[in-house]
C-alpha cells in the first residue's frame, strides 16, 4: 500500500540534508525525536543523510511533560549531550522541544562546530509544504530585504484586526535573526520563513492579542487571549477559560521572567498554515509571533510562543505591511512570486 507523499517526502528530505544542512560525506548527523514525533520524517532524513555519505544516528526518547528547561528532569541529559558533543550536525524533530533546555545550551557551548536545525514537531505534510516546495533563493531575498528594513528602524508599531496594538523601540545596531532555512554554519538554525529579534524590553507597551495559537500550554486557540504589557512585562491577561489556563501556567513556575516578553518575530513561509504546531504556526504568512519567558542571556523556567494573525507593521511611522500583505513595492513583488 502506498504511503502519503512517499515520493515527495524523499525529495524534501534530500533538500533538507543536501541544500539546507550541506551535509558532507563522513559527517555525523544526530537526529533527535521523542515518542510524539513523526517517525516517517525521521527515517526519511536518516536515509537521505546516509545516501549523502554521512553517518546518521537517531536518538529516540520518551516525550517530556514540558519544553525547554522544564524538560530537563525527564531527559537522559549526559548521554544526550555526549552524543551531540561529537556530532557535526543535529536535526531536532522532538515534538517537546529541546531548544532552550540545558541539553541544547550545553551541546551548543561544548561543541562550537555543531550545526543545529530546529524542526520541532515536523510531520510529513508540513515537511512537503514548508521545506520541499519552497523557492529558497526567492524567499531568502524576501526575508533579507525585510530584515534590512527592520534593522534600520528605530520605532515600531504592530496592530492586528483582533486588537493587537503594541509599540516598541529597537536597540541601536540591531541584528535580527533571519531564518532562511539554511543550516550550513555552526549555531542554531530554524525552518525558513521567520525573522526574529529582541526589542528594547522596557520600551514594549500596549496590547498583544493572540488569536492563532499559543504553545504551550494551549495549542490552537478557540478564543483570543489579550496581554496587557508595560515596559516589557505582562501586567494583565484577559479573555476566557483559555486565558485563565495560560495565566495559571505562567504563574505556576514562580519565576518572574515567565511574565516577561522575550522576542518578536515575523512569519513568512508561503507553505505554512495554522495547525497548532508552533513551528509552522509562527511562519504563517503575515503573522507576528511573540515569545515569552526564556531567551538568550535571560534564562527562565520555560518558554512559550503566541501567534497574532494578519499583522500590520509600521517602521518609523511608515506602514510596510497591511493585514499580512506587503505594501513595500520590492517586498510586494517578491511576495507575488512566492505565493503564486
Amino acid at each position: 500500500m502506498t504511503k502519503l507523499y512517499e515520493f515527495e517526502l524523499g525529495r524534501a528530505a534530500d533538500i533538507l540534508v543536501g541544500e539546507l544542512l550541506k551535509l558532507r560525506p563522513g559527517e555525523t548527523l544526530v537526529i533527535t525525536a521523542d515518542t510524539e514525533s513523526d517517525m516517517r520524517v525521521v527515517e526519511a532524513t536518516a536515509r537521505a543523510a546516509f545516501s549523502h555519505g554521512a553517518k546518521p544516528m537517531v536518538i529516540w526518547t520518551a516525550s517530556p511533560l514540558g519544553v525547554g528547561r522544564a524538560a530537563d528532569p525527564m531527559l537522559p541529559l549526559e548521554s544526550l549531550v555526549g552524543a551531540l558533543r561529537g556530532a557535526d550536525a543535529w536535526v531536532e524533530f522532538n515534538n517537546r522541544w529541546l531548544l532552550y533546555s540545558t541539553a541544547h545550551e550545553r551541546a551548543m557551548r561544548e561543541n562550537p562546530r555543531l550545526r543545529h536545525l530546529c524542526l520541532v514537531g515536523m510531520n510529513v505534510d508540513m515537511m512537503i509544504r514548508c521545506i520541499g516546495r519552497i523557492d529558497y533563493p526567492t524567499l531568502s531575498r524576501f526575508l533579507r530585504l525585510l530584515a534590512d528594513l527592520t534593522e534600520a528602524a528605530g520605532e515600531m508599531r504592530v496592530t492586528t484586526p483582533a486588537g493587537t496594538d503594541v509599540s516598541f523601540r529597537n536597540p541601536p545596531g540591531l541584528k535580527v535573526r533571519c531564518r532562511t532555512g539554511y543550516a550550513d554554519r555552526p549555531g542554531s538554525h530554524m525552518m525558513a520563513g521567520q525573522i526574529g529579534w529582541a526589542p528594547i524590553y522596557e520600551s514594549i507597551n500596549g496590547r498583544i492579542v493572540f488569536d492563532g495559537s499559543l504553545v504551550p500550554p494551549i495549542g490552537l486557540l478557540k478564543e483570543p487571549i489579550t496581554l496587557i504589557v508595560e515596559r516589557g512585562e505582562i501586567i494583565d491577561i484577559r479573555g476566557g477559560e483559555e486565558a485563565r489556563r495560560f495565566e495559571s501556567w505562567l504563574r505556576g513556575f514562580e519565576d518572574p521572567n515567565m511574565l516577561r516578553i522575550a522576542h518578536i518575530c515575523y512569519g513568512f513561509n508561503p507553505g505554512a498554515k495554522l495547525t497548532g504546531n508552533i513551528l509552522e504556526d509562527e511562519r504563517v504568512w503575515g503573522c507576528t509571533e511573540w515569545g515569552i519567558g526564556s531567551y538568550a542571556g535571560r534564562p527562565a523556567a520555560s518558554h512559550c510562543d503566541g501567534i497574532c494573525l494578519n499583522s500590520s507593521v509600521w517602521l518609523d511611522g511608515e506602514q510596510i505591511i497591511d493585514g499580512g500583505r506587503c505594501l513595500h513595492p520590492e517586498l510586494a513583488e517578491l511576495e507575488r512570486k512566492l505565493r503564486k
